[in-house]
């Protein structure tokens, strides 16, 4: 476990700009998100990584977990959000439509893939920290590292992409492997979503 309390104090360490927010400078978020990596090296289903765009204002942002929120992780009955919510801490408990879809389909199913996104902090436009917004490119070859980073500690082997943006990054991060699309569920997605999770998740 010494490799993923490095790699979630690397994150802490990244600075915040006029359009950039790192929840991790939180320090219950930072060990949320370490307490999550830990609970993932046992979980069925780990050695599939799926890569999305961005933490989101609503959702990764106020748990420092990937495509969670507040209410997802206190309203499925799934085992891996039972541990959580008896070890997270939460400023504030709230809905991301991402994160419900997500954990509604997971908590009918055996196991659990780990979710990164490929920019792990959260992207805003200047003065409005409470929007969300596509990461630059230089934003998406900075998540590269910790992309490689979290591939060394879980070794998947299966990557896929939530969406155009996730599978670029994916790409990019994994040159000499297949990235697997999956439809991200928002905008209409949730029915392909489905169909792709369906595909590889038991």
């Amino acid at each position: 476990m010494r490799n993923i309390s490095k790699f979630v104090n690397r994150l802490c360490e990244r600075s915040n700009s006029e359009v950039v927010f790192n929840p991790y400078h939180d320090d219950k978020l930072a060990h949320n998100l370490e307490k999550y990596l830990q609970f993932m090296k046992t979980e069925k289903g780990n050695k599939i990584l799926l890569v999305g765009e961005a933490p989101g204002y609503a959702g990764c942002k106020m748990t420092g977990i990937p495509f969670t929120s507040g209410q997802a992780i206190y309203q499925f009955d799934h085992p891996l959000l039972k541990k959580l919510r008896h070890t997270v801490s939460l400023r504030k408990v709230e809905s991301e439509k991402t994160a419900t879809i997500v954990w509604e389909f997971l908590a009918k199913k055996g196991s659990t893939p780990l979710f990164w996104n490929s920019f792990p902090f959260h992207p805003h436009p200047k003065n409005s920290p409470e929007e969300n917004r596509a990461p630059t490119k230089a934003e998406v070859e900075e998540g590269v590292s910790y992309l490689h980073e979290l591939f060394d500690i879980f070794k998947p082997t299966i990557i896929g992409g939530l969406g155009r943006a996730g599978e670029r990054c994916s790409q990019r991060a994994f040159k000499d492997k297949s990235i697997l699309y999956i439809r991200h569920p928002s905008r209409g997605g949730k029915p392909k979503f489905i169909e792709g999770m369906d595909r590889i998740v038991i």
